[in-house]
């Protein structure tokens, strides 16, 4: 007996998706509820789930077909099933097999995704060596990347032999749906918005010797790591109930306020940037908003967003000092008006009370919609979030 796998609904407005990649291949058993391919929308990765027990099918769609909701992709078939049809047999004149793989790698090109194949060559790394990190243990292109970083010098040539200068190459590889819709945001919000960035620096001292003092007791109280995060986010909370203009969007010819904060995370996900929304952060704990940084965070390595995670979403904080960067101007996520830029630590001399110290210091940014902010509300909120770092005190008596 055969199941059709058809494509299931994606989400609010989402009518399509791209075949990202097939996890098993025809022949292979299944089991019920594994996922057996990857979609990949405008917004999120979705795994496509074995309704039941059986045999991988007919796969009518390849690896970056287009395909739309409710579209037959694939069939189940019952039975017990086996390995994957097995590779053209090697000509006479090929060299030995690779050694079978370490535990927990996944070595049959049949289930390397595409970029990871390209990698593989590129790099001249024997998959089989190569302890995949993904989902399942699937070899990820940062795995053949790290492989390749770790793997030993070539012997040097012998006297009078000439080492040949490698090929110059070139790969042109289709953009994901992902990738498209991010360039598309941010192009368009450069286009539609009158984007403006304001900036500032913040003395880190008073929080970090508060997270310091006392994140033990809150990780043993919790269950979860105490970060700046969150003290940007309740910081930003004040500078939004402030200023609702941050906190707004237009819509036409109308200006919608907003009288709650959720606010997008901006989080590094394997096919880029997304922004999951931490709800209600005017009325979530410190706890509350590092468990829900947590597990997104989780969920976006794993690729497990839904576009419930993503809905809404009134203002953002991009964080982007955890890769060194420091300053940028951020781009608003459409129809946000503002964005919050954060970067990395350094020490640097500043003066305080008339005398030269050292402090650790983080420069700020503010990028908005200078239609709906005007520049000294832009300011202000921004110097609202200053203060509140620099005095955590006003984040607990709302100052």
């Amino acid at each position: 007996m055969s199941t059709e796998i058809k494509v299931p609904t994606l989400g609010e407005s989402v009518t399509e998706a791209t075949i990202g990649e097939w996890l098993k291949q025809p022949g292979e058993a299944v089991a019920a509820d594994e996922p057996i391919c990857s979609l990949e929308t405008d917004k999120v990765a979705i795994d496509v789930m074995a309704p039941h027990d059986g045999v991988m099918g007919e796969q009518l769609a390849a690896e970056g077909d287009t395909v739309t909701v409710d579209a037959l992709i694939a069939t189940i078939e019952s039975g017990s099933g086996g390995a994957a049809a097995p590779a053209p047999a090697p000509a006479a004149s090929a060299p030995a097999p690779a050694p079978a793989a370490s535990e927990g790698s996944t070595t049959d090109a049949a289930v390397l995704s595409p970029a990871v194949r390209r990698a593989v060559l590129e790099y001249g790394i024997d998959p089989a060596t190569i302890k995949g990190t993904g989902k399942d243990g699937r070899i990820t292109k940062d795995d053949v990347i790290a492989a390749a970083k770790n793997k030993p010098a070539d012997a040097p040539a012998s006297a009078g032999s000439v080492a040949a200068a490698p090929a110059r190459q070139e790969e042109r590889v289709k953009m994901t749906r992902l990738r498209q819709t991010i360039a598309k945001r941010l192009k368009s919000a450069q286009e539609d918005a009158a984007l403006l960035t304001t900036f500032n620096d913040v003395d880190m001292s008073a929080v970090m010797e508060s997270r310091n003092k006392y994140k033990d007791i809150f990780a043993k109280k919790h269950g979860i790591k105490l970060g700046f995060m969150s003290y940007f986010a309740k910081a930003s909370v004040l500078a939004l109930k402030d200023i609702p203009a941050v906190n707004a969007q237009i819509d036409g010819n109308e200006i919608v306020y907003h009288d709650y904060v959720d606010i997008s995370i901006a989080v590094s996900a394997p096919n880029g940037l997304v922004v999951p929304v931490v709800k209600d952060c005017d009325k979530l704990s410190f706890a509350g908003i590092e468990k829900a940084i947590a597990d997104y965070g989780k969920k976006a390595k794993e690729g497990t967003l839904t576009m419930e995670d993503m809905k809404g979403g009134t203002f953002t904080i991009s964080n982007g000092g955890v890769f060194g960067g420091l300053m940028s101007t951020p781009i608003i996520n459409p129809p946000q008006s503002a964005v919050l830029g954060l970067h990395r630590i350094e020490d640097r001399p500043v003066v305080r009370n008339g005398q030269i110290v050292i402090r650790p210091m983080m420069y700020i940014a503010l990028s908005y919609d200078h239609r709906i902010i005007d520049g000294r509300e832009a300011v202000t909120a921004l110097k609202t979030i200053k203060e509140a770092i620099e005095d955590p005190t006003r984040l607990l008596i709302d100052l």
